[in-house]
């Protein structure tokens, strides 16, 4: 199974929500898990106008199936970096090795189509299923946020990570994957 990547529309507004709110997904993020639309308008809206967000739509390649969401945040060309997250919100994209699939592809735009040198996320400690992952495709482990995002009254760790350009390049040829379409306009 293959997916690819095309631009959020205003028409995915509901769907996003809806997984956003799932308690399996809403769990993992650092924000309240109950979103309003006005809530998702007003997000919508903020990364339609930047230059330093992008989001897609993650589709299962058969049929056009919506299934999740990724997202560019943060992109500083001034000093070669963005951060990136992505959750999938549809069982049907579980278990199908769909993480890898944007793991590898998103190294890849980022790096070779963006040209930029350092990509990073955030993780919450207690997802460590996340962590390998990220660790299994080349990033590395930089330190623990102690304590820094409440979700419901307790305070969590969270993992920062990254991976720079040439620690993609020197492992990317050992991976096997596919390359898949992402839909892409340079600010």
């Amino acid at each position: 199974m293959t997916c690819r990547l095309r631009a959020m529309a205003e028409r995915d507004l509901e769907q996003v929500r809806n997984w956003r709110m799932q308690p399996d997904v809403a769990r993992y993020m650092y924000t309240a898990p109950q979103i309003s639309q006005q809530q998702q308008r007003m997000w919508f809206d903020r990364i339609s106008r930047s230059d330093r967000d992008h989001v897609w739509i993650v589709e299962l390649t058969d049929g056009n199936v919506p299934v999740g969401v990724l997202s560019l945040s943060d992109i500083d060309r001034d000093n070669s970096r963005c951060a990136w997250a992505y959750y999938l919100g549809s069982d049907l994209a579980r278990g199908k090795s769909i993480g890898k699939l944007l793991e590898c592809n998103v190294y890849d735009h980022v790096f070779l189509t963006m040209g930029l040198g350092r990509l990073w996320c955030e993780v919450l400690a207690f997802n460590d299923r996340v962590v390998k992952l990220h660790e299994l495709f080349g990033s590395k482990v930089e330190g623990v946020l102690r304590q820094h995002v409440l979700k419901n009254g307790e305070p969590h760790d969270v993992v920062r990570m990254a991976i720079l350009r040439a620690e993609w390049l020197e492992r990317r040829d050992k991976l096997a994957y596919s390359p898949i379409e992402i839909e892409w306009t340079e600010a």
